[in-house]
């Protein structure tokens, strides 16, 4: 699959971070105080040394910036290009736009068609996807393909990038499909509670926005996603990553050949709007006849190259990141009140939030609640005991390590070293930094990023069994489910 950036907010937001059925009342699990987590991670208890392997990099005179990894071990290539454009850049009257304009470009160009697209990508025995998300700072394209059809592959995914066509006959079908997309997504009480919650976050931002609007995708128009990839698909905007069983010079001349006529545009710094953190408060989307509440809880924590985020990844790690974190074995193990709680970090080059999500039946909606802003509080009052970060830094750096097996996995990491603005030498120094994590440290960022001030916490259920009970925390502003507000 490819890689995004905030799985969080999308596709869409995002798709979402979290999947948690409701558990029925005879699931009950053990005690907290009978359960052995093993956490065996397969690492040293020594630091884990590790030196990637880098990759060389050039500049196009055009402004294109490469990254290439030679890797022998498996005759194939991945192709990754990040183009510096998404949601962030829509017009306020036409949110979606980006994505409509990404996922429209595989539909034809001025040299093929959708179908003559298919069927090339298939005779090469090849992938391509476009993808752009909701929230994400930046449009990816992914390729992959066997050593000996470089130059095909290129061709096709140049053509790709640079010279769609956007038919009109190909965006009626998109149409229709995406407006059925849509009112499904509506339908899930997951999308409504990720909608909420950003705009709780984000307010009037462009952030806030989580997917597109039937009236923005019923005025697409061509002209208009033409004049979206003119301004925005420009090569000083793009990074593009090749890792494999490739040579570095051949494969530069092929680039050169299909992307050195790519133009470039001024430069445009990023720049998003995002308001200072909102107070607490409580979002109940009342979803008459739902026998389940969705409930999120969180706020904005900082983007990718800040200081305090590795150690809100350690943080995050601890509190509900897997089925050996305290959410999990708090909400699920010992309460029995779901089949899985969780929390994730999706950071960006801009704040992303910090969030953790459950479902529960209606009738645990307090219990559940009440248990979740509990751990929030255990990790900003009680330092986390030493065996337990240990495990949790243990985990992480295993995680990490095992991901450099993957050429894929290898290259995303560079490709988010170049656009986050890290260190060159922020891969070799992660799993030290990781290590050099104390109970004090985390403490410190859950003071800041789990802050009761400001915490936001949406709610998503049927609004005449759970309000009052949401009403024992703070005031409740209530919403339909198409987002217009009811009542405070």
């Amino acid at each position: 699959m490819t890689h995004t950036r905030y799985r969080f907010f999308a596709a869409a937001l995002v798709a979402v971070f979290f999947l948690a059925p409701f558990a029925s009342a005879q699931d009950k699990g053990a005690s907290l105080k009978t359960i052995h987590p093993l956490n065996r991670a397969p690492v040293n208890r020594e630091i884990l040394q590790v030196k990637l392997p880098r990759p060389s990099e050039v500049k196009l005179p055009n402004g294109l910036t490469v990254l290439l990894l030679e890797r022998h071990k498996i005759p194939t290539v991945n192709l990754s290009l990040w183009i510096n454009t998404g949601s962030l850049d829509d017009p306020r009257e036409t949110p979606g736009l980006a994505q409509f304009t990404a996922e429209m470009m595989r539909e034809g160009t001025t040299h093929r068609t959708s179908s003559q697209i298919s069927s090339e990508i298939d005779a090469l025995g090849a992938r391509v996807d476009v993808e752009s998300e909701f929230g994400s700072s930046h449009t990816q394209v992914d390729a992959s393909g066997f050593p000996d059809h470089l130059d095909q592959l290129l061709d096709l995914f140049s053509d790709i990038v640079l010279n769609p066509a956007f038919p009109s006959e190909e965006l009626e079908k998109y149409r229709k499909r995406h407006l059925a997309a849509l009112e499904e997504e509506r339908s899930e009480p997951s999308f409504l509670s990720n909608e909420r919650f950003a705009r709780a976050l984000y307010g009037d931002s462009p952030a806030a926005e989580v997917s597109a609007t039937p009236a923005a995708i019923q005025s697409a128009t061509v002209d208009q996603l033409k004049q979206f990839h003119a301004q925005h698909f420009v090569s000083n905007r793009a990074l593009l990553g090749v890792v494999g069983d490739f040579d570095s010079k051949q494969m530069m001349a092929l680039i050169t050949k299909y992307f050195g006529a790519w133009k470039g545009s001024a430069a445009v710094p990023f720049s998003v709007k995002i308001p200072e953190r909102a107070p607490f408060a409580i979002h109940l989307v009342d979803r008459p006849d739902s026998v389940q509440t969705d409930i999120l809880a969180g706020q904005l924590a900082v983007p990718r190259n800040n200081p305090d985020y590795v150690a809100l990844r350690v943080m995050n790690r601890v509190l509900g990141e897997g089925t050996s974190s305290r959410l999990f074995l708090n909400l699920r193990e010992d309460k029995g009140y779901t089949y899985g709680a969780y929390s994730g970090l999706n950071p960006d080059i801009y704040p992303r939030p910090l969030v953790a999500n459950t479902e529960v039946r209606n009738a645990v909606t307090d219990g559940s609640l009440h248990e979740l802003l509990g751990e929030f509080k255990r990790l900003r009052e009680e330092p986390v005991p030493a065996d337990e970060l240990d495990k949790a830094m243990h985990a992480i750096v295993a995680s990490f390590a095992l991901s450099l097996e993957h050429q894929s996995e290898l290259l995303h990491l560079w490709m988010e070293l170049k656009h986050d603005g890290l260190p060159d030498d922020y891969w070799d120094r992660y799993p030290a930094e990781i290590a050099k994590v104390t109970p004090d440290a985390i403490q410190r960022v859950a003071k800041r990023y789990l802050d009761p001030d400001h915490l936001q916490i949406v709610c998503v259920g049927n609004g005449k069994e759970i309000k009052s009970t949401l009403a024992k925390y703070g005031p409740v502003q209530v919403y339909d489910v198409n987002g217009k507000k009811l009542t405070e």
